[in-house]
């Protein structure tokens, strides 16, 4: 059953929130704009901006909140940061020794960057970039989805232009880079939660405006970021299990 119009279009605004089209301060919308741009009622347009309010959107003039996760801290200096690798991060609820047998479904495209993909690979907003989506199946069933985004710049023309393709596929960020002369120094990472967009409900198979969490995941050269990840989870199926060194 499609989801009331009211929905799509708080779909739409949160989803320009999170790629960073409309930047925190930025001002949302009227019902009135949001009306005429979707051709609906100014009801409509109001349901839709009441629903992103409830989610935290909110401020004195309609102004965007913050939706997406703080910036990490330096995983360098900070071991509360310090986990398993990407791999050993999510674990299913219920049975916290078994990690599931993954199975991808892959894309690769090249795509601009949007501005929170730049500003994470300290870029311009639409510099070419390698965009690998990634479908993760467990027992035939969406467990998790993630969306990679490496420099075009970086990795156009090498052996490790396509992450899953190629002599070096699937081997990891780390291993990867480092056949590039990229040599990995440190990771950052900022966990949170929000709401699932439409399309992001439609792979997982779960009802749109679930609750998701999201790993927003860098990696860092000594010189420049080498790739961004956004890893979606849903709540319901997946625990978070980091191990912490202790000094």
């Amino acid at each position: 059953m499609p989801s009331p119009t009211y929905q799509r279009i708080a779909d739409d605004l949160r989803r320009s929130i999170l790629d960073g089209t409309l930047p925190p301060g930025a001002r949302l919308p009227s019902r009135h704009d949001l009306a005429r741009q979707y051709q609906v009622s100014d009801r409509v347009g109001l349901e839709a901006v009441r629903l992103l309010i409830a989610e935290g959107v909110r401020g004195g003039a309609l102004r965007v909140r913050v939706l997406r996760a703080p910036p990490a801290r330096d995983a360098a200096h900070d071991p509360v940061l310090v986990h398993r690798p990407a791999r050993r991060l999510a674990v299913p609820r219920g049975d916290e020794r078994r990690r599931p047998p993954w199975h991808l479904g892959i894309l690769h495209e090249r795509a601009p960057m949007t501005p929170a993909v730049a500003e994470r690979l300290s870029a311009q907003p639409g510099d070419p970039a390698m965009r690998t989506r990634y479908t993760y199946l467990a027992d035939g069933e969406p467990v998790m989805l993630a969306e990679s985004w490496e420099p075009a710049g970086l990795t156009t023309g090498t052996a490790i232009m396509f992450p899953e393709e190629g002599p070096h596929a699937g081997r990891g960020v780390v291993e990867r880079m480092a056949v590039i002369g990229q040599h990995i120094t440190h990771a950052e990472e900022a966990v949170s939660a929000r709401p699932a967009l439409a399309a992001e409900a439609e792979r997982l198979r779960i009802r749109p405006g679930a609750v998701v969490l999201t790993i927003a995941r860098t990696y860092h050269t000594s010189g420049q970021p080498a790739e961004t990840a956004d890893i979606v989870l849903p709540v319901e199926r997946y625990a978070l299990v980091y191990e912490i060194p202790v000094a």
